[in-house]
Parts: structure tokens; sequence; C-alpha cells
């Protein structure tokens, strides 16, 4: 089953292509970014030039910061409701687009900090309207929102078809400012992505025209991209392959691949992205067995072995740069085997299996 509910522009000058539909959302919206990266990719000015020009009214709400809080969402909602806006609009990575996902919600349901994960209470939404300006999470195309709570150092998401992207502008060009290791990190989280898309106990096939493609994609051109930042042919090659991993994981959902990062990310500060990766091969040979049809066609299609692959993963030396001490492993096996992902796993998966995976890291 298939359902993709957002009206998606993709390519060059997309913002000014989606003017016609950004004025049917309200005459008030309130810009949900990070601090500096929607203005530096250049999609802040783009944005703030067409809302201009069809005058809507521009509330700005900038304290996003990367793995959002519980604290940020709300913090964003008294802010959308005391300005009377219509609709929300996110620039940026994952993280201001999930949190302005998240303040929609909260908002047109009047829910408190507290009521964000239940689901039950999602009833109505306000717009949001999503242009990303990094290339990994595809939260552009998913009911995903991702968020972390302070208080318990816990990361986890929820799902709902109320928080899909009324429209998405997606224009390569704004991820020409990107650093090499944000490059490097979200190319890895679409990767694992598409990955998924194959492990997932809710695979499609129909889907496997995407995944090829957006593991080729990722695998011929990101190299490319972090030794030519301004290659504009390699960063949409990665733009393209994020969308398609946002589509794939849209109906797939995630799996351990995302479940065992989170921990990971809330208390080692470790980029998401880079949590995928550095378990990206253990999970696959875990994997392997279940799904080794799916993943020997992908790599055909690719012209390389799997060993190969491994190769091409260890020469991106993706380290996570921090020692996993026993107790954390111990701590945090029952809260990944408690994530709701975990039930997306083409098998069941032990307790036994993901420490293996942990102790490599130690």
């Amino acid at each position: 089953m298939h359902y993709l509910p957002t009206r998606i522009i993709y390519g060059e000058n997309a913002v000014r292509k989606g003017f016609v539909y950004l004025n049917r959302f309200g005459k008030k919206a309130l810009l949900v970014t990070g601090k500096t990266s929607a203005r530096q990719s250049g999609a802040l000015d783009d944005i703030l030039n067409v809302l201009n020009q069809l005058k809507i009214e521009a509330v700005s709400f900038d304290s996003v910061t990367e793995n959002p809080t519980l604290e940020t969402v709300m913090e964003g909602t008294d802010l959308f409701l005391a300005n009377n806006c219509d609709f929300l609009i996110g620039i940026g990575g994952g993280s201001p687009i999930d949190s302005a996902k998240a303040i929609s919600l909260t908002a047109a349901n009047q829910l408190g900090k507290n009521e964000i994960y239940d689901l039950a209470k999602f009833k109505q939404n306000y717009p949001v309207v999503a242009v990303p300006t990094t290339a990994g999470t595809g939260t552009e195309a998913t009911q995903f929102s991702v968020l972390t709570d302070a208080a318990t150092q816990k990361k986890a998401g929820f799902g709902h078809d109320l928080a899909f992207p009324a429209l998405s502008l997606v224009d390569p060009k704004y991820t020409l400012s990107l650093p090499a290791n944000i490059t490097l990190h979200t190319a890895i989280d679409s990767l694992s992505h598409l990955l998924e898309g194959i492990y997932s106990n809710q695979r499609n096939p129909l889907l496997y025209p995407l995944i090829f493609k957006g593991v080729q994609l990722i695998y011929s051109n990101l190299y490319k991209a972090l030794h030519n930042p301004l290659l504009l042919m390699a960063r949409d090659a990665l733009m393209c392959a994020s969308l398609y991993g946002g589509i794939t994981i849209s109906h797939t959902s995630t799996t351990l691949q995302h479940s065992i990062g989170y921990p990971l990310t809330s208390v080692y500060g470790v980029p998401h992205g880079l949590a995928n990766g550095i378990v990206m091969q253990p999970i696959m040979e875990l994997y392997y067995p279940a799904v080794k049809a799916d993943l020997d066609d992908l790599f055909s299609y690719l012209r390389i072995s799997r060993a190969d692959f491994f190769l091409w993963l260890d020469g991106l030396q993706m380290s996570a740069g921090v020692s996993i001490p026993p107790e954390f492993i111990d701590a945090k096996i029952p809260e990944i085997l408690a994530s709701r992902n975990m039930a997306n796993n083409p098998f069941e998966v032990t307790a036994d299996a993901i420490r293996s995976i942990l102790e490599q890291l130690s």
C-alpha cells in the first residue's frame, strides 16, 4: 500500500515554482529554522522573497538545535499561537522540519509536552511546507518527526499521516554550503533509509527501483561531493537519493539500524547519520541471511559485491569518536528493544545480537 499526500517540487528554483501553492495556506507563516543554516544556504532569503511578493507575513522561530527537544516544540507552539499563524515553513535539515511537523500538531490539537507522542489526540493539523537544506533525512516526504526528551536523554519519533508536509520544495543548490562532515553524515542517513526499505518486514518491491537507484546515486557521488563541494551534479544526486530514501521509509518505516543509533545520539551526541553509519556493516551482516536475495539483487544492480560495498564504507573512515562503556550497553539494550522501529525487523532481533553490535564500538 502506498500513500504520499505531499506535493513535491524538485529541482532548480523549486521555491519560486512553489509560488502558487504557498498562497493557499494563509497569510502568516511561522518560519522554523536553526540559527544559521537556513540563511547560509540561501533558502531563507528565497522563501522571504516569495512570501513578500505574496504579501504573506513571516514570524521567525530560529531556536531549533540539532536533535530538537520537546521543550523546543512547545516554545515554537506558543509562538505560533501567540502570533495567530496559519501555517509553518520548516527550512533546514531534519531538525527544523521535524520540529515544524510537531509544532503543527501540538498547536492544532492543543497538546501539552507530555501529549506529543499521544497519536490518538492527533485530529487536525496546520499545513507544513518543507524546504530541506541537507540531503539526508528525507523528512520532506515522510510522516515522521524525531524528537529528544532532554529530561530522560531519550530520542524517539512518532509517525502520523497528519505529519506529512503539505508541500515540499526541494532544490539541491541549498546543499552546496554544507561542510564535509554534514555532507557525509546526511548521505549515510539516506543510505540507511534506502537499505532499511529492503530490511523492513514492510518492504515492498514497488519501491525497489527507487531504493536501488538511490543507493547507486550515493555510491557513485558521495566521494565526488566530499572532494568537490560545489559540484552541483553530485549534490543533485545526493538530494535525489535523500528524497528516494524519505519516500521509502514513509512506506516501510525504519528498523534496528535506527533504533540502535538513537541512544548514541542522545547520550554521546554522535550525529544521527554517523550513528547509523558506524553500525551499518554489522547490521547488514546480521540481516543478510533473511534478505539475501534482495541484497544480492541490489549489489548486482550496482555491479559490485557485498565485500566491495564494505570496502567503500571502510573508506569513508566513520568513527563514533567515543568509547562505549559496558554500563551504557547494559542500560540501553532494553530501550533499543522497546523502540517501535524494532517491530519492522525482518526477524526478531535478540538482546545478544544488539550487545554484539554495540561491543564492536567499544
